[in-house]
């Protein structure tokens, strides 16, 4: 039989094949992953635990959140490197192959360990962010508004709150000092929320009861030098985006633990 002859008879045999297997080739193409829509108060719920949070701060988490194995990693690093304080633990830092996010959540370890502890809820948020970013951000506002209803947000010796026209908008009271809130996440909004189903309460973020208070400040100046640090992140209330380095902050992470499920977004 003839090269070409041959060639022919093998194509036409696979087109065949084809033909009668129409599922062997989709076999080979990875079903989509469900995009899941949170409704309003599930949303809340999410962002409850940081929405009383400076700007900058809720826009490193949220950011980070997107990136829930390498908070991991990074928490853990921590874990293993506690001998580093201040500029050299910035430095260290920064030699790290984390997003910038995970990054500037370590210059907040209590922060950071919570995210770790609670590791189904920081994927959940991270996703509801990638999917959701303009509702997740309503509900920060809306929880920020229940707040100050409940008497639990305001400006103090510790941050600075003001409106925005109909936005509410948290900063440090001294530009090199971030205070972390301290506060019941299900109870710090008047009505009482649903807890996030085993939800771990971190030593130091915890406060009993429906009140309101501050932990240790962070000075924010040693990480301020670096391209990732305190200044380059915030959030676009007009847009309802976060900001990072003066552009749209987009994630480029794949992989998303929801209640113990991975979830890659490459399959």
């Amino acid at each position: 039989m003839r090269t070409k002859d041959a060639i022919a008879l093998l194509m036409s045999g696979w087109m065949i094949v084809g033909a009668l297997c129409p599922t062997a080739a989709a076999q080979s193409e990875p079903a989509p992953v469900p995009v899941v829509s949170q409704s309003p108060e599930q949303l809340q719920q999410l962002v409850a635990p940081i929405a009383l949070y400076p700007d900058e701060l809720v826009a490193q988490v949220l950011a980070a959140a997107t990136y829930p194995t390498e908070v991991v990693e990074a928490d853990r690093w921590l874990q293993d490197h506690t001998g580093l304080r201040g500029q050299e633990l910035a430095q260290e830092v920064d030699k790290q192959p984390w997003d910038p996010s995970v990054k500037a959540i370590a210059q907040f370890p209590s922060v950071l360990a919570n995210m770790d502890q609670n590791l189904s809820w920081t994927s959940s948020l991270g996703e509801a962010y990638v999917n959701q970013p303009q509702q997740v951000m309503d509900a920060v506002q809306e929880m920020r508004r229940r707040a100050q209803g409940a008497g639990n947000l305001k400006s103090t010796s510790q941050q600075t709150v003001k409106k925005e026209g109909q936005t509410i908008v948290i900063e440090p009271a001294e530009p090199d000092v971030v205070y972390i809130p301290t506060y019941d996440p299900w109870l710090a909004y008047g009505e009482a929320l649903p807890i996030w189903p085993g939800w771990y309460r971190y030593p130091g973020l915890y406060l009993a009861g429906p009140g309101f208070g501050f932990g240790l400040g962070f000075n924010i100046g040693f990480f301020g030098g670096f391209g990732w640090g305190w200044h380059q992140w915030g959030l676009d209330w007009g847009h309802r985006t976060m900001v990072f380095n003066h552009n749209t902050y987009i994630s480029h992470s794949n992989t998303f633990i929801n209640r113990g499920r991975f979830v890659n977004r490459n399959l």
